[in-house]
């Protein structure tokens, strides 16, 4: 029996990591994308089966949740990791989605900056995750994951104020701002994440 339920604990913490990887190809991918700016369509729709995968493990984890009595940690934070991991990956596919629904023939310097800083977010939640078994690590990749956040707003900020200064196309404002939104929003969603890793670091340390 203690091996049973060590055995549906622990599969939490596979899913979790699972998630995580799954969230840094999706990332990766969305750097690549803008830096090697190319064969657009398909390349976007990569990124959606990544998103795709990742929608199936948040059904594992609640699956898994709604199935098993002993958790390795509270519940709702097992809901909510689940979900905001998933808000991650669904604003990393949004932002390559823009860039092709909108036929934008080039990506600016300031939107390749914005992907490389989700990328490096990406890495600290797969390092953030992976510490889920030692919460007294946990603090390093969760301050980093803020700071990657502080960071993707000044960039936006500075994008958007860019957009208005060179006197762009009333349109192609509208298209970049949203665009500029989009990738910012991932680092928000990620900033979630760290935050719900605190809430658990706090209750179970």
């Amino acid at each position: 029996m203690v091996l049973r339920l060590f055995s549906r604990e622990e599969t939490f913490f596979v899913l979790f990591n699972r998630a995580a990887e799954n969230i840094l190809q999706g990332g990766q991918m969305l750097q690549d994308f803008f830096d090697d700016y190319r064969d657009t369509d398909r390349r976007a729709e990569a990124i959606k089966a990544v998103e795709e995968r990742g929608d199936e493990i948040t059904h594992d984890v609640i699956d898994r949740l709604n199935r098993t009595f002993v958790t390795p940690f509270d519940r709702d934070d097992i809901y909510d990791l689940a979900k905001q991991l998933d808000n991650v990956l669904d604003w990393i596919e949004a932002a390559a989605a823009r860039m092709v629904v909108y036929r934008i023939p080039r990506p600016t310097r300031e939107a390749q900056e914005m992907a490389h800083v989700i990328l490096h977010t990406c890495k600290a939640i797969v390092e953030a995750v992976g510490d889920l078994r030692a919460l007294g690590r946990l603090d390093g990749p969760v301050r980093e994951i803020h700071r990657l956040e502080n960071l993707a707003d000044r960039l936006q900020r500075d994008a958007v104020a860019a957009l208005f200064a060179d006197r762009n196309d009333p349109v192609d404002v509208i298209k970049w701002k949203d665009v500029y939104d989009t990738l910012e929003e991932a680092t928000d969603q990620a900033e979630d994440v760290a935050n719900v890793l605190e809430s658990i670091r706090t209750k179970n340390l």
